[in-house]
């Protein structure tokens, strides 16, 4: 056992004797203007203290800021009824016909007699103009995206912030001692997952909007059908319970990556921090 210690110890001093011949090759392999070395040396330590202070200060404050969020009576609607927004758009009057044929026949001698005279004044079908001019958007569901982008925007920078520090600290591809590095591979990989999953978020307001902006035309089309009227308030109780949602899944990302990253700090840091140190 003894062997094998001294044995150790010997590889790591041999090692050690090497590196400064390999950074000799390194330096005849590449040449590397020191100007930019220094910028780029600092570029990485100012990386370094912007993502510590995030896991460490930042993602704690706001997963509270965002649990405090979710306790406002903005997000805590009981009835969604209260959330519909009213269309005001009034329904037509119904056309009575007393027989088919003949408003078939008179709707065809119209025609004809514009054709032949060339009149263009001739009555046709009413067109219905929307109050006001512009049918209003669902006001309560806007302010509260407009609350939330900005938070989903934030998360998103400060996970590629955090994802490029740890990306920097990954060390040279090397045989073996390589299960630090591979914490910092999954680290990397689920601050990505929550960057894609965030951006997910913002296609999914742009989505609501034109879906209901569809929804709202073939209101305003066919205003005799109530299932559209319909179809518009249940779309807009679906992105309420989406946007709570959103809420909920930033504060529980925020959770998570200062959990995981607190957990396995020291491997991050120093994946391949050896032991053969206290042998000698």
């Amino acid at each position: 056992m003894k062997a094998a210690n001294r044995r150790a110890a010997a590889d790591v001093r041999r090692r050690r004797a090497r590196a400064p011949l390999l950074l000799c090759n390194m330096s005849g392999l590449l040449k590397l203007d020191n100007a930019l070395r220094t910028k780029v040396d600092a570029f990485r330590e100012r990386m370094t203290a912007e993502a510590e202070d995030l896991v460490a200060s930042f993602f704690p404050k706001k997963l509270l800021e965002l649990d405090g969020f979710l306790k406002e009576p903005l997000l805590n609607v009981s009835d969604l009824a209260t959330i519909h927004s009213d269309l005001n758009l009034p329904v037509p009057e119904p056309i009575m016909l007393t027989n088919s044929h003949d408003g078939l026949d008179s709707a065809r001698n119209i025609k004809k007699r514009k054709l032949e005279d060339g009149e263009s004044n001739c009555p046709g079908t009413k067109v219905f103009v929307i109050p006001n001019g512009m049918l209003k958007s669902n006001q309560q569901l806007v302010e509260m995206i407009e609350k939330i982008k900005p938070e989903i925007r934030t998360l998103m920078e400060k996970c590629n912030t955090v994802k490029m520090w740890v990306q920097l600290l990954i060390p040279r591809i090397e045989d073996g001692n390589n299960f630090g590095v591979s914490i910092q591979e999954e680290t990397v990989a689920e601050l990505r997952t929550v960057e894609s999953e965030a951006a997910s978020y913002l296609d999914q307001i742009s989505r609501y909007y034109i879906t209901r902006a569809k929804l709202v035309s073939k209101v305003a089309k066919y205003p005799h059908v109530e299932d559209y009227r319909r179809t518009v308030s249940e779309i807009d109780e679906k992105e309420y319970i989406s946007l709570r949602l959103i809420v909920s899944e930033l504060r529980n990302q925020y959770v998570t990556l200062h959990d995981m990253i607190i957990k396995n700090i020291e491997k991050i840091k120093r994946p391949r921090n050896s032991n053969t140190d206290a042998l000698y």
